[in-house]
């Protein structure tokens, strides 16, 4: 797990998408694992505004997002349907036939479960997983006690990721969520956090044991995670000058001559 502390929000988005333009440009066709909420919007701004300027095409790649709300019309503003519409896939060449996200109104709810399990095999796997981590250590609808080898099934949300997401326990109670077996097994993870009050979970994921109670620690245990954050995600790491100084230097491993 490396973990990567920057200055600023902005620097924050920079590193993530370019993360993912980087990946594009090696394999045109590459498999990206979206996410949403608040901390992706800038990810997706600095993605669109690469595609506006020429710098990455969208046409060949495959988007698959990690969940969606159980029961919610996809035209709902509230759906992550509408919100990937809205803050990405209308501004990009992704194509419609390549945007896979959990139908929201399933007639047969495991069935749609099993099913995007299956297509996320038949696109050969997920290259890169982004991901954004809730206050209690959730990562996509994963939350505390959920197991850690769980597959894509459906969530009840708990009161606080209600309140987080709704600004009340008003709002749709369940999800399908990719499990964190299924998150495991993408190539590479970004996780993207921002600001004091993700500072106790990133604490919790980076530097705690590996619990269900911080179900986002689970990723200790990935061969290629990057924690990109800022300095006040990263306020609570006991070795966050560690953590800086690693950055700093890294190209002194990477080009040695």
């Amino acid at each position: 797990m490396e973990v990567i502390i920057l200055p600023t929000e902005e620097d924050v988005f920079l590193e993530a998408s370019g993360r993912i333009v980087g990946l594009i440009h090696r394999k045109p066709d590459a498999v990206l694992g979206l996410a949403t909420g608040k901390t992706m919007l800038g990810v997706y701004r600095n993605l669109t505004a690469a595609h506006e300027q020429g710098k990455v095409d969208f046409s060949s790649v495959t988007t698959i997002n990690l969940d969606e709300y159980l029961g919610i019309d996809p035209a709902n503003p509230l759906s992550f349907h509408s919100y990937m519409r809205k803050n990405f896939f209308d501004h990009v060449n992704v194509l419609q036939e390549n945007i896979l996200i959990p139908h929201p109104l399933p007639d047969d709810v495991e069935a749609e479960c099993e099913n995007f399990e299956r297509q996320i095999k038949k696109r050969g796997g997920i290259d890169l997983q982004l991901l954004g981590i809730g206050r209690d250590g959730h990562i996509g609808f994963n939350e505390p006690s959920s197991s850690l080898q769980a597959r894509t099934r459906v969530k009840t949300l708990t009161d606080q990721t209600l309140k987080d997401n709704f600004g009340s326990t008003e709002g749709p109670r369940f999800a399908i969520t990719m499990g964190i077996g299924t998150i495991m097994e993408a190539g590479e993870i970004v996780l993207v956090a921002l600001g004091n009050e993700k500072s106790e979970a990133i604490s919790h994921m980076v530097e705690g044991p590996v619990t269900a109670s911080c179900p986002a620690s689970a990723l200790q245990l990935h061969p290629k995670v990057k924690v990109i954050v800022d300095h006040e995600a990263a306020w609570l790491l006991k070795r966050k000058e560690y953590y800086l100084w690693v950055w700093e230097h890294k190209n002194e491993v990477e080009n040695p001559h």
